[in-house]
């Protein structure tokens, strides 16, 4: 059932608080998989629904990832879990937060043919958060598909999360973040290459380097991402796609049916 919690061991939570980033196996049933996958599958390209396509086949944002934002508003069986206890309560563990909200969701597909890497950046960046607190925001990143260097994996830069003050990568044209200032002290060279099976994850934080290989496949590499959000945390004012029209001023609450706390 998607509401059983999963213990987490001592190991995962002081690697993850450590290195800004952990990867867990087996989070995912094949039972639970299979209907994943199906479920993905059914939403994505999904016209009038309430989630929202990113970009369309032939633009230059797709090459690097064909995302839907906040699946879970458009598929009951996507909604089972995305806000299911299982996965908020894992980000619980590993962060220690009180309480823990959803931001939203993005299937992820790496498409074949002409994939583009998702270069090296931070997420934070372009989240509307407040930066009063920086260590408050982070996603889980649930492959449901095998995934090595050759169709997408992730790879992390170890304790880059302690970096602060970079600016946003444009992921379609793209700069070296590694050559902003204040970004010299992380070394690529530490990197960790997270190959996994489907139906295990990664968590990382939201100023964690991260980066993606291409998908040199010839099938699309399927991923589900949520963002979760210590629960408390205020808006920036910045303009989103998932708080834009919701009324809110800089410093209001993150909150709201739209942003559920689900542990």
């Amino acid at each position: 059932m998607l509401n059983s919690k999963i213990q987490l061991t001592n190991e995962h939570v002081e690697f993850y608080r450590e290195n800004g980033f952990v990867q867990i196996d087996n989070i995912l049933s094949p039972e639970e998989l299979a209907e994943l996958r199906q479920y993905m599958d059914e939403t994505m390209n999904n016209q009038g629904a309430r989630g929202l396509q990113t970009d369309q086949a032939g633009g230059a944002y797709y090459k690097v990832l064909n995302q839907r934002v906040n699946t879970w508003r458009d598929h009951g069986g996507m909604a089972r879990f995305v806000l299911g206890e299982r996965f908020a309560d894992m980000g619980k563990q590993l962060t220690g937060f009180e309480g823990i909200r959803l931001f939203h969701d993005h299937a992820l597909l790496k498409m074949p043919g002409d994939s583009k890497v998702t270069p090296w950046h931070q997420d934070r960046p372009y989240w509307p958060i407040k930066d009063t607190d920086p260590m408050v925001a982070f996603s889980i990143w649930i492959a449901l598909d095998d995934v090595d260097e050759n169709n997408g994996c992730m790879m992390f830069v170890p304790k880059s999360q302690k970096i602060r003050n970079l600016k946003g990568v444009d992921l379609v044209t793209p700069e070296d973040i590694f050559a902003q200032e204040g970004a010299r002290d992380a070394d690529r060279n530490t990197a960790v290459i997270c190959r996994m099976k489907a139906g295990s994850c990664t968590f990382h934080d939201g100023m964690t380097f991260h980066f993606a290989h291409a998908n040199n496949s010839e099938k699309p590499r399927r991923a589900l991402a949520i963002v979760f959000l210590k629960d408390g945390t205020s808006y920036s004012g910045a303009g989103h796609v998932c708080t834009d029209g919701l009324g809110w001023e800089a410093g209001d609450k993150i909150q709201g049916g739209l942003m559920p706390k689900l542990a």
